[in-house]
């Protein structure tokens, strides 16, 4: 008897892909899934943004993350790229954005660290909370971090990548981690 090999193992595994494929849609995770995505995007972004202070014409990604948006402050013009994430403190410190600012795909600022201090989990430490001041007109790269107490001075840019844990001056242009300043935009 003469079997045709091409065809005759896609025949005998079809019933057993359509099965699988059917176990894996109707996986109870796989339906919650998308209610668990919808709270995140309510908590992450819906119901802070409400709270932002915002300046006209600002252009904000549908996936940008935001804490305590009380304490956010975004000027005419601000752009946040892809996954943005601006994190205000919890109780007192603010994230302020200049007019005409751009950031792009990934930037995370933080306004709280936690402590560091031996001998207590870093969870359970109260976290240190200081202002994040970004001036109008700058420019920060994809996946740079700018970090608690921070002020990046009008016109600066920012290089992908970058970690920024001390001011910046009006027009420097920094990169690195830590970040330094590269040069001056003259």
């Amino acid at each position: 008897m003469v079997t045709d090999t091409a065809t005759a193992p896609m025949a005998e595994t079809m019933p057993g892909r359509a099965l699988r494929a059917l176990v894996r849609v109707l996986d109870l995770g796989v339906l919650l899934h998308p209610l668990r995505m919808l709270n995140y995007y309510g908590y992450a972004h819906v119901r802070p943004r409400r709270l932002i202070e915002m300046g006209r014409g600002v252009r904000i990604a549908p996936n940008v993350s935001f804490r305590h948006g009380a304490r956010i402050a975004l000027a005419d013009g601000v752009q946040l790229g892809e996954r943005v994430s601006l994190w205000a403190g919890k109780t007192t410190a603010r994230v302020t954005i200049g007019a005409r600012t751009t950031l792009g795909p990934d930037v995370f600022v933080t306004a709280a660290d936690y402590g560091l201090a031996a001998g207590q989990r870093i969870v359970d430490q109260v976290m240190t909370e200081r202002d994040v001041v970004i001036g109008a007109d700058c420019w920060i790269g994809t996946k740079a971090v700018i970090t608690a107490g921070v002020t990046l001075g009008d016109g600066c840019v920012v290089g992908a990548g970058s970690v920024v844990t001390r001011d910046v001056a009006p027009g420097a242009i920094v990169g690195g981690i830590p970040a330094r300043v590269l040069r001056m935009r003259d």
